[in-house]
């Protein structure tokens, strides 16, 4: 029996003003919690808070204190949470877990802030078409970078945590929960992946150096686009047989010398705050991949000591990108799966899920979420925690032992 690494994620309101907090966490079986010191605008129910139901976090904040010091100069700085009590609610948050003998990895979002790219939009993510995407912002942009490595170090300044999460560490696409999201399902997966890759005047430059003209990358991506919304180029289609092989290679390989940029920048800051730290990376196998969980390959994976990938929809599909991923990362990386018991997830699939992701190759859980799953969804969560505990899990059956 191979005993896994539960993980259960949370926010510092969810902490601050529970007494009861830590004690449910224990027992659901576990003894470390991600919980967010940056993170983006989000509307979270708290059904198990004796204090509230609903927290409105209206913007991307840092919920460490924002100090003048680091951030003086900056165009980029982040929101502190006037919704949370305090001006340090996650360090609030973290001394009282690891005081009851939880360990704390501070949960860190980087790229994604839509104040930032709302005010700022040159440093935002850009379409092939000129719109903006807010939320996203850029990593050729070295500002952004900046931004991002300070945000990472004042997240663990002098506040008592045992590792650290790093989730979108390079370029957002097209999807994205926004303010009553109407996108969701209009644009197949092609069409998705053209009208993720950033046209902003820092990417295009690289495509320049790159002996590619910009304005023929924007057209190309843009008449793809196109095709594929009007059923001329295939749902599915590859990114070569969408815009051409050179194209395809050119933009791909500058959006990867920025997120490799970013994550030097990053993982310096992190290593410079807090060199003990255990590092784990949001991402996944995908190398055009626009999500939280960055693009990888085995070369990026080797700096960091895991990678999370998200597992949400409970399919096969899932549980085979999964299996790819781990098929590509060094062996002394460990990989984890990211899942939630919260709808849309099958309550009824759920568990299984989990199963089969660990014998798909995962050795870590990672459940989604302590705060915002009611009685139900703890009743899941505790389930799956027992599941890192068993041999259930679907993986390679053993062969048969051969007589001699």
């Amino acid at each position: 029996m191979v005993t896994a690494r539960p993980v259960g994620y949370a926010y510092p309101w969810d902490v601050l003003g529970d007494p009861a907090f830590p004690a449910r966490v224990r027992a659901l079986g576990l003894t470390e919690v991600a919980l967010a010191a940056s993170y983006h605008s989000t509307r979270a129910a708290t059904p198990m808070h004796p204090g509230h139901l609903v927290v409105e976090a209206r913007e991307a904040a840092l919920y460490r204190p924002v100090r003048e010091r680091a951030w003086a100069g900056r165009r980029l700085v982040p929101r502190a949470a006037d919704w949370v009590p305090g001006d340090d609610s996650f360090g609030k948050a973290a001394t009282q877990l690891r005081a009851a003998g939880i360990s704390v990895t501070a949960w860190i979002v980087l790229c994604h802030a839509t104040h930032l790219g709302t005010a700022y939009p040159d440093v935002a993510v850009r379409n092939c078409v000129g719109d903006t995407y807010p939320y996203a912002l850029c990593p050729s942009r070295p500002e952004v970078r900046e931004y991002a490595a300070t945000l990472a170090a004042e997240a663990l300044r002098g506040v008592p945590v045992d590792g650290v999460s790093l989730e979108a560490c390079g370029q957002l696409g097209l999807a994205h929960n926004g303010r009553h999201e109407k996108t969701a399902g209009v644009f197949p997966p092609a069409a998705e992946r053209a009208l993720s890759v950033c046209c902003c005047p820092a990417c295009a430059a690289g495509w320049a150096e790159a002996g590619q003209d910009p304005d023929q990358v924007a057209v190309r991506l843009a008449d793809a686009t196109h095709a594929v919304l009007d059923g001329t180029a295939p749902a599915d289609a590859g990114m070569p047989e969408l815009v051409g092989r050179r194209i395809a290679d050119i933009v791909l390989a500058t959006r990867r010398a920025s997120a490799a940029a970013l994550r030097t920048d990053v993982l310096a800051a992190v290593r410079g705050a807090r060199p003990d730290l255990r590092v784990t990376l949001h991402g996944r196998g995908d190398p055009w991949a626009t999500s939280p969980d960055v693009a990888l390959d085995a070369e990026s994976a080797a700096d960091v000591d895991a990678v999370l990938m998200s597992c949400w929809p409970t399919t096969s599909a899932t549980v085979e990108s999964l299996a790819a991923t781990r098929a590509l990362l060094p062996d002394g990386v460990a990989l984890g799966a990211y899942l939630t018991v919260l709808p849309p997830a099958d309550p009824a699939a759920v568990v299984d899920h989990a199963g089969a992701l660990l014998g798909a190759g995962a050795t870590e859980l990672h459940l989604y979420h302590l705060g915002l799953a009611g009685p139900s969804g703890q009743a899941l969560l505790a389930e799956i925690v027992r599941r890192c505990h068993s041999d259930e899990n679907d993986g390679p059956e053993e062969p048969d032992p051969v007589d001699d």
